[in-house]
């Protein structure tokens, strides 16, 4: 009986293909690193062809486990975001390197906008803002800067797509060209209300329509792959961004739940249910599923620094081996000694919304070393955080408690720091890879194993530990009243 899902889960830094059972346990996993390129500041790149090769050696790893392809209900596909692939539609191949979500190459473009009256069109329609974060502004550059691309575009032969779309086209043998309404609504491209790209948000970013893929829903009969791959045409039943699937893994289906993924990135997104959430504070809408072409939508922050932070202190300066680490050396002093990072390495995301903005170490002395600075690094993840529920109560959804995930959040120090800064409860699931259960979850619902999401989180969702708040308001406020000081020098 097919009852296994296998779950692509193509990260910013490695791709994974993981296989659960239908009770959300998972029983197998194959993982192979990204290489980050890094051309010039400010430039993150992907190889396309990386991508892909490393997603098929992975997925072809724990098929067996399955017993087979025949065993295997549906495939569900999860991926970072905002990322750029331009491909030939024709040959297959990719025409330049990807884009990646963190790059800041078109801040110039995103002024130009705003300079044009554009943002509070693009806000309004897309529930976006005008950054480089977001993808129709990277498709443009390449459109400008890579003449393949523009070569493909005139020909007719241009297919743009995020990662989840690329994936889609290999694994069908270039049967299908699609993006699902979660990645799709991260591309300031596509109308909230509307049902795919928009061709009025094409026009005022220049990109051509016809190159963009179809919109369709996050779970159901979405596509198959080719039989040569596994042996057998297997249906992938679901699709989500990774935000997007780690809100779902997080069983925040009703209105009000709130999760936070802490990975590269961490990323804050409430369910709003069926009306487009409107930010007064720079947050942004975004859509969190859709089935029947119905829509249910989520309020999103968006911080773009918080793991990468301790890679770069693992990496660059050598105060770690391994992130583990940081939970020791945070442990190990009773504080930083003064010390404040502002992780703005690649820019400041939600609430600030400042692409020019560059991290900052503040308050350092010959007393600081290796402890501080890991600790300041820890302790800068529930500043951010701190600032998002900051504007998301002045939008009106005051969190009751977070759910966390995500790599970063098997810091125990971290989460009982969170607790604290935030004077609320924080609860973090025993399996913390809850952005690969919600696309099993997604999946498993698409391929009918589960009438519903709610009947599928009853069923795959695990057991949870939770961290309750306790620390005293002026210890609270001496933090952040160092964190805004720090910040401003940002």
């Amino acid at each position: 009986m097919a009852d296994f899902i296998l779950v692509l889960d193509e990260g910013t830094t490695s791709t994974r293909a993981m296989l659960f059972a239908s009770d959300g346990v998972m029983v197998a996993s194959a993982q192979e690193e990204l290489t980050q390129h890094y051309p010039q500041a400010g430039w993150v790149e992907h190889d396309a062809r990386e991508i892909w090769d490393k997603t098929l050696d992975c997925a072809n790893a724990v098929i067996p486990k399955a017993g087979g392809a025949a065993a295997i209900a549906g495939i569900g596909i999860t991926n970072q975001r905002e990322t750029v692939i331009a491909w030939d539609r024709e040959t297959g191949e990719p025409l330049t390197r990807a884009i990646v979500w963190q790059d800041r190459r078109t801040a110039p473009q995103c002024e130009k906008l705003r300079e044009e009256g554009h943002e509070e069109e693009i806000q309004r329609r897309t529930g976006l803002l005008c950054d480089p974060y977001f993808s129709g502004t990277k498709m443009r550059w390449m459109l400008d800067n890579v003449p393949a691309v523009k070569t493909a575009a005139d020909a007719g032969t241009l297919a743009f797509g995020t990662v989840e779309s690329w994936l889609v086209f290999k694994l069908s043998g270039g049967a299908a060209h699609v993006s699902d309404a979660t990645n799709a609504s991260r591309t300031m491209l596509m109308d909230l209300q509307g049902e795919g790209f928009d061709p009025g948000l094409c026009e005022m970013l220049d990109v051509p329509h016809r190159a963009l893929p179809q919109v369709i829903d996050t779970q159901g009969a979405l596509a198959e792959t080719q039989k040569s791959l596994f042996g057998r045409a297997i249906p992938i039943t679901g699709i989500a961004g990774d935000q997007q699937a780690a809100t779902i893994g997080q069983a925040c289906l009703e209105p009000g739940e709130t999760k936070a993924t802490f990975g590269t990135g961490a990323f804050v997104l409430t369910n709003q249910g069926g009306d487009v959430p409107r930010s007064a504070n720079r947050l942004l809408s975004t859509v969190l599923c859709q089935t029947g072409g119905e829509r249910q939508y989520a309020i999103e922050g968006s911080v773009f620094v918080a793991g990468s932070l301790v890679q770069w202190l693992r990496d660059s300066l050598g105060i770690v081996e391994v992130a583990r680490e940081t939970e020791a050396l945070a442990r190990s002093i009773s504080d930083t000694g003064g010390v404040t990072i502002v992780p703005a390495l690649a820019g400041l995301g939600a609430p600030h919304w400042r692409a020019e903005a560059r991290g900052v170490i503040t308050g350092l002395s010959f007393a600081s070393g290796k402890a501080e600075l890991a600790r300041a690094a820890l302790e800068a993840m529930a500043h951010q955080a701190h600032d998002l529920a900051t504007a998301f109560a002045a939008d009106g959804t005051r969190w009751q408690t977070l759910r966390i995930d995500g790599g970063m959040s098997a810091n125990d120090w971290m989460a009982q720091d969170l607790a604290d800064m935030l004077d609320i409860p924080v609860e973090r699931p025993d399996f913390v890879e809850t952005t690969a259960l919600g696309a099993a979850m997604l999946a498993a619902t698409g391929a009918g194993l589960y009438e519903s999401l709610a009947e599928a989180a009853e069923n795959m969702r695990g057991a949870r530990r939770c961290f309750e708040p306790a620390m005293d308001r002026s210890a609270r406020d001496e933090r952040l009243a160092r964190w805004h000081k720090a910040l401003a020098a940002a």
